[in-house]
Parts: structure tokens; C-alpha cells; sequence
């Protein structure tokens, strides 16, 4: 039974869009140039506005931190590190400033994709899996309350990882017809399937043979990667169905999902799992390939695993020796 509302729609419409207004300096835009106030996204504001009419946390579901890149110039090995730290720490506070204008709060699923699509990655299932349990014991180190995790152990449990990912394609997927007709179509779909076609080939570190062919496997793995992709987000809507999606991907005005930046970039699909991190001499953190950080900065560890660099003269954090 849906709670009783305890607050007046108009008030609920309101919070609802200062609620947007928290949310719209980290937009991961595939439009920058079309103006986004947060009227411009009906879908987030109606699903907000439910929350808060009904006096509940607003639940946030984000699909994201897979597993490290399996190419070792780009970051440090295929645990967390300072990056996914940063992240979480960026979203949990993000969630905490929801509380300020919608005293419930919020809370925040990170529904982690990896075994969804590891095999078309090329990243070992342990791999995943180690991922994972390392990224759910950070949440738990730094007390981030707003924060839990959702993997497809929760929901197949200890089946093998191919059947796992063999069942909810089946289920879930669109079909690859459908999806070349899309990206043809659509210029958003088009964008998504290109970056991701670009980070295949750029985490890539040992393929034999020659650059055109690389390409021709990639844009291969690329439809299976959106197929799976589209297959994890009906299962998480399923799942949630009440819950205002956010995605790590560049999203236009309007879309039915919001995009959002984790840490600040250039590259508006730079993440955390695909880089490295430098601390610059100034204190901002920005995100490189490891190859390209390690010419700027020294390495520095935490908890005795490499965590990321600090530009040459800059003070070394607390407690990353």
C-alpha cells in the first residue's frame, strides 16, 4: 500500500525541483548547449515529487561501477582506488544535500553492471567479483549511509556468471536488429554506441592483429554491450520501478534518464573505472590514464594497494603514504 502523502502536491512539486536544482551542476550532458532548467525534465520531477508527497526518501538507482579496465595503462590494477572513493564520497553527499531541502533524504543504489557484460569486456568474473566486494566494503569503511550496492548476485544468486548473464539477456534484451536500427536512428543512441566502440578499443592492450580489424570487434562487442546494458536497466526498473534513474552516460534534455559526472573531466565519459587519478599541487583530483598520470605526479598508496598520484610538489594526503 502506497504511504499516505504528508505533504500538499504544490509543496511536493516544489521541493521536487529544488531537489533538480541540487542535481544540475553534475549533468552529464549529450547536449551542453541546450539550456536545462530543471523544468526541462518532467520525468525526474514527477518521480521526486512522488517521494516527497508521500514523506519517503527520494531513491536514486544508478547503474556503474562495473570493474576496473582490463588495460593496465589506464588505471592501477582492478580493485577501487582513490577514484571510485572520490565518487562515492561525491554521491553520498549529494544525498545528504537532498536532506537539506526534503528532511527524509535520500538514498542511493549503486547497481553495479560487470558480470552483466564482463565476458564482452574481457574482464575475469573474479575480477568482477573482487571489484564489487572491494567497492561495498569502502561504503561501509566511510559510513556512507545514503549508499548501498545491487549486483546480480542479489539476484541469481550462486549460479555460474555465464548462466547469469545468459538468463537476464534472454529475458531482457532487445534485439540486435532493433538496436542497429536505433543507433541509425538516433543520435543519442549513435553517441552511446561510439563511445562505447572507443572505450573497447582503448582497453584493449594485447590484440593481435591490425587496427582496422580491432575496430570491426569492437563495434561487434558494442552492440552486445548496449544489448546487455538495456537488459540490466529493465531488470533495475523492474526491480525499482519507483525510482528516478540516473546514468553514468551523457543523457539529453528531457530523457527518462539523468545523466550525471562523478568527478570533473574533460571527457564527458571519463569515469572512475576506465582511469586514474591525480591530485593536483592546487588540490583539485582529475582523472587521466595512468600512463599519462604517472609522467605528472608520484604514486601514492592507501591501505598498502596503489591509490593514485600526487603531481610532483604537491603535499602528499593524510594517510596515503
Amino acid at each position: 500500500m502506497t504511504p499516505r502523502p504528508t505533504a500538499r502536491r504544490p509543496a511536493a512539486e516544489r521541493i521536487s525541483g529544488e531537489i533538480l536544482e541540487l542535481l544540475l551542476p553534475y549533468r552529464r550532458a549529450a547536449d551542453p548547449g541546450t539550456p536545462a532548467p530543471a523544468a526541462a525534465f518532467p520525468v525526474q520531477l514527477r518521480r521526486t515529487a512522488a517521494f516527497v508527497a508521500a514523506g519517503r526518501p527520494v531513491l536514486l538507482t544508478l547503474p556503474g561501477f562495473p570493474c576496473k579496465s582490463p588495460n593496465p595503462r589506464k588505471v592501477l590494477g582492478h580493485l577501487p582506488d582513490e577514484g571510485e572513493r572520490l565518487a562515492l564520497g561525491f554521491l553520498n553527499r549529494l544525498c545528504e544535500r537532498i536532506a537539506e531541502v526534503h528532511p527524509p533524504g535520500a538514498r542511493l543504489v549503486i547497481c553495479s553492471d560487470g558480470h552483466v557484460f564482463g565476458d564482452l569486456v574481457r574482464v575475469p568474473d573474479e575480477h568482477i567479483d573482487a571489484y564489487a566486494d572491494e567497492l561495498t566494503a569502502m561504503i561501509r569503511r566511510a559510513r556512507l549511509h545514503h549508499l548501498t550496492t545491487f549486483d546480480l548476485r542479489q539476484v541469481l544468486g550462486d549460479l555460474p556468471h555465464p548462466d547469469k548473464r545468459a538468463l537476464v539477456h534472454a529475458r531482457y534484451a532487445p534485439t540486435l536488429d532493433e538496436v542497429r536500427a536505433e543507433v541509425r536512428s538516433d543520435p543519442v543512441a549513435t553517441g552511446l554506441y561510439r563511445g562505447i566502440t572507443r572505450f573497447l578499443v582503448d582497453d584493449t592492450a594485447d590484440f593481435g592483429g591490425t587496427a582496422s580489424a580491432l575496430q570491426r570487434e569492437c563495434r561487434r562487442r558494442a552492440y552486445g554491450v548496449i544489448r546487455r546494458s538495456r537488459a540490466w536497466g529493465a531488470l533495475i526498473a523492474e526491480r525499482y520501478p519507483e525510482a528516478v534513474r540516473l546514468s553514468i552516460h551523457p543523457q539529453p534534455v528531457g530523457a527518462a534518464k539523468f545523466g550525471i559526472r562523478l568527478l570533473d573531466h574533460r571527457d564527458a565519459w571519463a569515469t572512475p573505472w576506465h582511469a586514474a587519478v591525480l591530485h593536483r599541487a592546487d588540490g583539485a583530483w582529475e582523472l587521466m590514464h595512468s600512463s599519462h598520470a604517472e609522467q605528472l605526479g608520484t604514486l601514492a598508496h592507501r591501505d598498502g594497494r596503489p591509490s593514485h598520484f600526487e603531481e610532483t610538489g604537491a603535499t602528499r594526503r593524510a594517510g596515503c603514504r
